[in-house]
């Protein structure tokens, strides 16, 4: 069966990215949806449907050109063309608008400022900042907002409001609760008590149970070390995320 070179080249294709990739001397193309290439990028979108406009590789988007499956195969090894669409999708390249990259770069800052605002509190008040003041002060620390997800440019940008002294702000702890057997817990105390930034309750009953703020970076040492020293029997749980919604 020769190439598919018909009907295709009469559809048209509005919104469309092109995302081009060069295999084996020959280039390919995928036709996507605006917007999705990068969502798929950073695993925001995980459904191919939403992604693609049309579940083929192309020699040439703009003339509506099906690849050949005998170039497919020179060049991948293979004419499997689910798996090609996602070699491309990922390697491939592809052109972004000045106004699709600007909406783009709207987006993630106002996810980054978001995220900021739900991860972090005023030290003096332990409440956490309106997204205004978060916005403004990004902003106002020189933070520039690049490809990567959402979450891990928060973490960037918390660090370098920290650096830069724009507002006080610290990490809002979580409000964990522990609960091991009455032994273990005379033994593991002061070792508890130590990862705590604050001891909200404290029994030692029937049991050894403590409810208590902590900073997001020893939460996993203490769940590891409950988890250790218990040989699995002892429980850390989370009761919250952020201290200020308890």
């Amino acid at each position: 069966m020769g190439a598919i070179n018909q009907p295709v080249g009469q559809i048209r294709l509005t919104n469309v990215s092109v995302v081009k990739y060069k295999k084996g001397g020959k280039r390919f193309e995928i036709a996507c949806y605006k917007n999705k290439v990068t969502e798929w990028r950073n695993k925001i979108e995980t459904d191919l449907d939403e992604v693609l406009q049309i579940h083929n590789v192309f020699s040439n988007v703009s003339k509506g050109h099906v690849a050949s499956r005998q170039d497919l195969k020179n060049a991948f090894g293979t004419d499997d063309v689910d798996a090609i669409i996602l070699e491309i999708l990922q390697k491939g390249d592809f052109q972004v608008g000045e106004k699709e990259r600007s909406h783009q770069m709207s987006a993630t800052f106002r996810d980054i400022v978001s995220h900021v605002t739900v991860m972090c509190v005023d030290p003096n008040t332990r409440r956490p900042y309106p997204a205004s003041i978060i916005e403004k002060a990004i902003s106002d620390c020189g933070f520039s907002v690049s490809s990567k997800s959402a979450k891990s440019q928060a973490l960037e940008a918390i660090r370098k409001l920290q650096e830069k002294g724009e507002i006080p702000i610290v990490r809002a702890r979580m409000r964990i609760r522990v609960v091991v057997d009455i032994k273990q817990g005379k033994l593991l105390r002061e070792k508890i008590r130590s990862l705590a930034d604050q001891v909200e309750e404290e029994n030692m009953d029937d049991e050894y149970e403590c409810v208590a703020l902590v900073l997001p970076g020893n939460y996993k040492t203490l769940d590891e070390l409950i988890r250790n020293e218990t040989k699995g029997r002892g429980m850390v749980q989370l009761l919250d995320m952020n201290e200020s919604r308890g």
